[in-house]
């Protein structure tokens, strides 16, 4: 059974900002968020696609198989204009895991939910020794 609910503006613009393009849904990204497993199939009224990327489709997998990035890996994005570091960790599958827990596909959707508009990740994190990810590949 699905319940309405309304948000304003800015709760509206901070789940797109969390969500995966062309994948998730205002209720997926509040899921992750809280933690809670994806709806079946028959709640969701499609086929059952898995959370976290799968190691064919994720774009760090071939890093991972190639033995330049590891999962459990930490990944540093340093922002010396605005005085920030985020942190990332490299999970299984080939996915990112940013401090507050959530799991994004992609280092620029990781890297857009940090900073809260658009972001190339591929450019602002690198391995803890300095390397940038766009120059792992």
């Amino acid at each position: 059974m699905s319940r309405t609910i309304r948000v304003d503006d800015d709760v509206f613009a901070r789940l797109q900002s969390l969500a995966e393009p062309f994948t998730d849904t205002p209720n997926s990204v509040i899921r992750r968020l809280l933690g809670l497993a994806g709806p079946s199939a028959a709640q969701a009224g499609r086929p059952a696609s898995p959370v976290h990327p799968s190691a064919d489709d994720s774009p760090l997998a071939a890093l991972i198989t190639e033995g330049r990035l590891h999962v459990g890996q930490r990944l540093v994005w340093r922002r010396r204009n605005l005085k920030q570091v985020h942190h990332a960790v490299v999970v299984d599958g080939g996915g990112l895991r940013l401090d507050d827990g959530s799991v994004h596909a992609t280092p620029s959707s990781a890297a857009t939910a940090l900073a809260g508009n658009q972001q190339n990740g591929w450019k602002v994190f690198a391995t803890e020794d300095g390397t940038l990810l766009k120059d792992l590949r």
